[in-house]
């Protein structure tokens, strides 16, 4: 006779089948690693964002770009002033137009500007990487299902290939990427930056820092988004206590009263 399946028999088949599929993936899933804008009441760290631009900006800009976050962005955020801002926006040459006479021109940058992509066209970084376009790192926190735990991974994931494992010539051993063979090369080192708040940069502190950078650029209003659902949460509890004390006010007579039959 057949016997019925138990809470427990479907929970250890779960468990089976989803430890058979992580063993049929082809690369290492990303461990989390606890980070400190994680949590109800947890915003980013400044610092470490502002530090993580400076990597993005020295390191990662020579071939991604940041299409979805603009100068003005970085003041809102409140890690850099005003002032900050409209130096870096100046150094850079924007192709704006046209002009009267119908032509395009090029003019310092302003804090309505996005930050500058490295090329033209998808054409000319295909062109410059072997055919291989370096993606837009905008919203690459939220494309990647770990998320920022993937980007720290995948940026201290590189290693020798194991035993018996050859990799392509012209790409790098990576066992969080898919495929575990990676076009990019290991983009930190040791030293690569130097941060001016005397913070040694090693590379990992530098993976973590540019990946609380990406996770801030994902989501701008990541800690204002935070401080309104507690605002609203605090409202609608003491909502919620006033009218359990109006409801009680008004039903109490009707509650509370007796009715007598007479004959």
């Amino acid at each position: 006779r057949r016997l019925p399946a138990t809470p427990a028999a479907a929970a250890a088949a779960v468990s089976v089948v989803g430890g058979a599929a992580f063993c049929s993936d082809d690369h290492v899933p990303s461990l989390g690693f606890g980070w400190n804008h994680h949590g109800p009441f947890a915003s980013f760290d400044s610092t470490s964002v502002r530090r993580g631009f400076q990597v993005y900006k020295e390191v990662c800009s020579s071939c991604h770009s940041l299409q979805r976050v603009s100068f003005r962005n970085l003041v809102e955020y409140g890690a850099w002033s005003e002032d900050e801002v409209k130096v870096m926006a100046e150094d850079v040459d924007v192709v704006d137009g046209p002009n009267d006479q119908g032509e395009m021109f090029e003019r310092p940058g302003k804090l309505s500007d996005p930050l500058p992509s490295p090329y033209a066209n998808e054409e000319a970084g295909r062109a410059a990487n072997g055919g291989a376009y370096p993606p837009d790192l905008s919203l690459m926190v939220k494309a990647r299902h770990a998320g920022v735990d993937y980007i720290f991974a995948l940026l201290t994931g590189y290693c020798e290939p194991p035993e018996g494992r050859e990799v392509l010539s012209g790409l790098y051993y990576n066992p969080y990427f898919a495929g575990a063979a990676i076009a990019m090369p290991p983009p930190l080192m040791d030293g690569q930056v130097e941060y001016p708040d005397g913070t040694p940069a090693t590379v990992s502190q530098m993976a973590k820092d540019v990946a609380t950078f990406l996770a801030w650029a994902a989501e701008p209003e990541h800690d204002d988004r935070k401080k309104a659902g507690m605002k609203w949460i605090f409202a609608l509890s003491v909502a919620a206590v006033i009218t359990g004390f109006y409801k009680r006010f008004r039903w109490a007579p009707l509650k509370t009263r007796q009715i007598s039959y007479v004959n």
